[in-house]
């Protein structure tokens, strides 16, 4: 059963909020980047945030984490006040100004992160109740094989992003796609329950950026806004 949050309420803002969601190495936020970059030129009015970057509470964040202090539910709440702020801040004034806000990560990834290391998922989503539901969320499926193979490319696994606090394998790499598998179970549950569209994250970039635009025009269209 659905708990009664603003998540479930469709918002009555002017602006439009779109987010992306997916493990690392999803290609979302490669898609972001390029369907940012087309709507500022078709004139636009854009903003763009990301998951954990308030300056109240990501140095702390970050500091915690280096020296392993966090227990899943602390992990919770200070990136539940991470992303309040940012709400505040950021997000609701610009909805209100009539803005497309382009969200790299939204309250899904504390629903998939936190419940995938032990959290009640319930509690969760409690937590964030106070979210504003956004006008459209897209899921890029990848597997943890793939997420895993493109993270490598560049750099190894980091210790939270593997699940390492978790202590399920003394290997990182066994360890990231155990973790990463149970991240993408809880996304899968997300897509009837809050509306997520599930899009192919091995497609090619060309043609999950049309599918993007295909699904940010329909959005747009509902609001009288034609691009």
């Amino acid at each position: 059963m659905k708990t009664k949050s603003r998540l479930n309420v469709v918002h009555n803002l002017p602006g439009t909020l779109v987010c992306v969601e997916g493990i690392d190495g999803s290609g979302k936020s490669t898609q972001l980047a390029i369907l940012r970059d087309w709507l500022k030129s078709l004139k636009q009015d854009v903003i763009f945030t990301e998951w954990n970057s308030s300056d109240l509470i990501s140095q702390t964040t970050k500091l915690a984490k280096k020296k392993n202090l966090l227990s899943p539910r602390t992990f919770s709440l200070l990136h539940a006040v991470d992303f309040a702020d940012r709400l505040e801040q950021v997000i609701i004034p610009a909805l209100k100004a009539g803005f497309i806000v382009l969200a790299d990560r939204y309250v899904y990834t504390a629903f998939a992160r936190d419940v995938a290391r032990g959290v009640d998922r319930d509690w969760v989503r409690k937590v964030y109740g106070f979210a504003v539901r956004p006008d459209l969320t897209l899921y890029f499926n990848v597997t943890e094989d793939v997420s895993l193979e493109r993270i490598c490319a560049n750099r190894s696994p980091k210790f939270y992003e593997a699940g390492m606090d978790l202590k399920i394998s003394n290997d990182p790499y066994e360890s990231y796609k155990i973790f990463q598998k149970r991240v993408n179970d809880e996304y899968k549950k997300m897509i009837k329950e809050y509306g997520l569209i599930e899009i192919d994250a091995n497609d090619t970039i060309h043609n999950k950026q049309l599918f993007f635009r295909e699904q940010v025009r329909s959005v747009l269209a509902k609001k009288g806004i034609e691009i």
